[in-house]
């Protein structure tokens, strides 16, 4: 009995003596970090860092919390942010988000608001903390932005996933459902009677290869850059508007991407209205953008219906390999 209770007794001081150096250290490694992010010119500040949960848990708790880069002018802040893990499987945490929350960049601060903001995240085991997966689950999201917008979003859901056998390589899925949009594409909209005020769904699934692996110094130096996208479909439905996208490109190191996408877009005219009156299309180039169109909606055999590849090259977008719709975006991460 004498024998079995020392054991006992040793264990426990064992797994006292783990909880304590290992939530020691998750402390000292987060405060170096914030630190060494204000070394470099951060607002890195916060009010409390405290970490609880034994034996069995390290949940970090920070609050008022502010981060805020320089270099790209993004900023935000928190009344309160946990990090947890279970203290035998540390590679494995969950970050939970407040109801409230601000984001803020040059042009405006957006309030957040969210009745779940929750996210789980795994890395590889490793100092340089390389992502192997994560998921961010949303629901009954509100944003309200000082620029005079708001939207609202009823469910959403974003995950990374670090591509099996292919280096800095990751699976991406997006997808939210019934959108409030902003008041001024709403206002943009309400002339055609083929939309509500909601859009269904948003859904995105990509594979994305990028320059380097997203770990700890890609947010501490630099972001990997983009060099390939594999996109299997990105789709948004509005009402009776429908747009759908599927193909490969590849992406220089200046950002200019090439390739082909398929794009299927249903009420096609209206979604170039919706273009025009955003700015994204211009008065001029409107009349003969949707005289190109019309011609390939009838090639397609649906005049309501383009179905079409659009074609990066040369740092410009083609339609059907003819309607010039402009420079080609530059994909480059701040």
């Amino acid at each position: 009995m004498r024998i079995l209770l020392s054991v006992i007794l040793l264990l426990a001081f064992g797994w006292s003596t783990y909880w304590y150096v290992g939530s020691s250290r998750v402390e000292a490694e987060m405060t170096r970090w914030l630190e060494l992010r204000a070394e470099e010119g951060w607002v890195a500040e916060y009010a409390s860092l405290e970490t609880s949960g034994f034996p069995n848990r390290f949940d970090t708790t920070l609050t008022d919390l502010t981060l805020a880069d320089p270099q790209t002018g993004l900023a935000w802040s928190v009344p309160i942010f946990q990090i947890l893990a279970l203290s035998y499987r540390p590679h494995h945490v969950i970050a939970v988000w407040p109801e409230t929350q601000i984001v803020s960049s040059p042009n405006q601060n957006i309030d957040v608001v969210a009745e779940k903001f929750l996210g789980s995240v795994k890395f590889f085991p490793g100092i340089s903390l390389a992502l192997n997966e994560s998921t961010i689950e949303l629901s009954e999201l509100a944003l309200a932005s000082s620029a005079g917008w708001t939207g609202q979003l009823e469910s959403g859901q974003v995950s990374f996933r670090a591509t099996p056998a292919a280096q800095n390589s990751y699976d991406v899925y997006f997808g939210a459902r019934n959108m409030t949009l902003p008041e001024r594409i709403r206002a943009m909209a309400s002339e055609t009677d083929l939309v509500s005020d909601r859009a269904e769904t948003l859904v995105l699934r990509a594979t994305l290869r990028f320059t380097a692996p997203w770990d700890r110094y890609a947010i501490e130096v630099a972001r990997p850059q983009i060099t390939a996208i594999d996109l299997e479909l990105a789709q948004g439905t509005w009402g009776k508007l429908d747009l759908q996208a599927t193909g490969s490109l590849n992406v220089d190191e200046a950002g200019i991407p090439t390739g082909e996408i398929s794009v299927r877009a249903t009420n096609w005219r209206e979604i170039l209205g919706l273009g025009r009156n955003a700015g994204i299309v211009t008065p001029q180039l409107a009349p003969l953008i949707e005289s190109g169109l019309s011609m390939v909606a009838r090639l397609s055999g649906n005049p309501n219906t383009i179905d079409a590849p659009l074609v990066f090259a040369d740092g410009k977008m083609l339609l059907g390999g003819l309607i010039n719709l402009g420079p080609a975006p530059q994909v480059i991460l701040r």
